[in-house]
């Protein structure tokens, strides 16, 4: 056959071309890692990325000490994924990794154990929990933890903040080639939100399945141009752990108490109308809010453009009833949430770049009316903490609080006055996470207040004749009802950094003495 190629200095002479390559071969400039390794296969390209083991997998993914891994947290408390990559890694010796997980739940207190063995020196992440978050407030890491909310999480691996090396990510079901999704399979967990950002960005991503299914794969969330391995295991995780803490029902008569009020809010706020869209959590005055919120859309006629954020059985139902026409959904944290985007095709998945980045052309959270956000902490400032406890410890997560706070018409956040024997509206939150000027309304059992820096609302609310309650009134009734809240004591020691969703430092976290 007659050699084709192209005279090297004949392109030299060509502007623009003085440093292009002649043709050779067919696969002479192919990039490494897509051409099949088998040396009885050279010059094929790959038809399958599935590699026996996990230690195989970390082998050629080119991990080194100090290198940067990442994993999501879809199966919550259910997670088995992070813990298996981890004793594997660990026995393989290595030392010095930062694990940026999109959040660390109860499944990971292995973490403690490979903290203070070396093989972990950093962490990052939008929440800690447990013993985890127990160690970290004792000083255990030798660097600060870094807290970031999801849209901060999703900006900083975009921007190169947070540069990826290797992500390992649990995925329900995928092909050989690395076609992707949370709703086939034995352990579903719906969307895969967190993941899609890490697939997108990781310089080497290792999907990790219990579900291998023919090629090719669909629904399609993690594409197969993204992704270099696959292992297939027995099990990633619990889809029941996807509910640990983050769903209920409430009877609870001050809950319904905060979520009548809510509603009441919304409807004297001027946008609660046709086409208006909504953010809850997932907590029982939240889901309460929901409940009555229905009863409210059907009197009037009027149903809610979208539905965003991390979804539950609650809006789901709303909209196979056509009360909400679409959901964009970056985590489900319920089986009725998973169900749902399984099979409408109005329930849309979206990654956290999509859902909440600052910095992007425009994230999801720029269109919300409201935002029903919970708190920890909030103070006479209106700042919330959703952190850590009054104690000190780290005891929570960033989430998109942060995120929906900043960009909704309307942020509310709704507290009961007291947990137990708690005062939770103080003079001065313990960690700021959202600040006081992008909350506008607090809903406490007592009533509603309003932040000062939104006259409009409060002119609003006293047309519709609601009685509201100031905040310095709800701090001395506080007070009266558990008297002085006794302050955390710290160190001088930092142990985490909290950064505001542009990257900025709003706060620090000490270690409590």
């Amino acid at each position: 056959m007659k050699e084709l190629r192209v005279d090297e200095a004949l392109l030299a002479s060509i502007k623009g071309y003085e440093n292009r390559n002649a043709y050779v071969s067919p696969f002479a400039f192919q990039p490494e890692g897509t051409m099949q390794e088998a040396a009885d296969l050279k010059g094929q390209v790959r038809r399958t990325k599935v590699v026996a083991s996990l230690e195989e997998a970390i082998k050629k993914s080119g991990l080194k000490d100090g290198m940067t891994i990442s994993f999501h947290h879809h199966f919550r408390d259910g997670d088995k994924v992070l813990p298996m990559v981890m004793e594997i890694i660990a026995n393989m010796g290595f030392k010095d990794l930062r694990v940026a997980a999109s959040s660390f739940t109860g499944a990971h207190e292995c973490m403690v154990e490979y903290i203070e063995k070396g093989v972990v020196n950093r962490i990052e992440s939008s929440g800690l929990r447990g013993k985890l978050a127990q160690a970290v407030s004792n000083g255990v890491l030798a660097s600060p933890a870094v807290i970031r909310s999801h849209g901060g999480r999703a900006r900083a691996i975009v921007e190169g903040d947070l540069k990826i090396d290797v992500a390992f990510l649990g995925v329900p079901s995928s092909d050989c080639m690395g076609n992707a999704n949370g709703v086939i399979g034995k352990s579903v967990c719906g969307s895969l939100g967190y993941a899609m950002v890490d697939a997108q960005y990781a310089k080497k991503v290792v999907l990790i399945t219990d579900t291998l299914v023919a090629y090719p794969n669909h629904p399609i969330s993690i594409p197969q141009t993204q992704v270099d391995f696959v292992v297939e295991v027995e099990e990633i995780g619990d889809p029941n752990g996807i509910m640990s803490g983050a769903t209920r029902f409430t009877k609870n008569p001050k809950e319904l108490l905060i979520a009548k009020n809510v509603v009441k809010a919304m409807i004297a706020s001027g946008y609660f109308v046709d086409g208006f869209s909504m953010q809850t959590g997932s907590g029982g005055a939240a889901l309460a809010v929901t409940r009555f919120m229905k009863e409210e859309m059907l009197k009037r006629d009027i149903k809610c453009s979208y539905a965003l954020g991390g979804i539950t059985a609650a809006f789901a139902s709303l909209l196979e009833e056509g009360l909400v026409k679409e959901i964009f959904d970056v985590q489900d944290f319920d089986l009725g949430g998973v169900a749902s985007i399984t099979k409408n095709a109005l329930h849309q998945e979206i990654s956290a770049d999509f859902y909440a980045s600052p910095f992007n052309k425009s994230a999801a959270v720029n269109k919300l009316d409201f935002v029903v956000l919970s708190a920890l902490e909030i103070d006479r400032d209106f700042n919330v903490n959703v952190i850590s406890g009054s104690n000190g410890v780290i005891r929570a997560a960033s989430g998109g609080h942060s995120d929906a706070a900043a960009c909704a018409k309307m942020s509310i956040i709704v507290a009961p006055l007291l947990r137990g024997r708690l005062p939770i509206v103080i003079d001065r939150v313990t960690t700021v996470v959202t600040p006081g000027e992008t909350v506008d309304v607090l809903v406490t059992e007592l009533g509603i207040t309003v932040n000062p820096l939104r006259q409009d609302l409060k002119a609003n609310f006293e047309k519709a004749g609601i009685e509201l309650i100031e905040m310095d009134t709800l701090i001395e009734r506080a007070k009266f009802l558990a008297g002085e809240p006794k302050k955390a004591e710290f160190s001088d020691e930092v142990v985490a950094v909290v950064e505001y969703r542009d990257g900025s430092i709003i706060d620090v976290i000490k270690k409590v003495k």
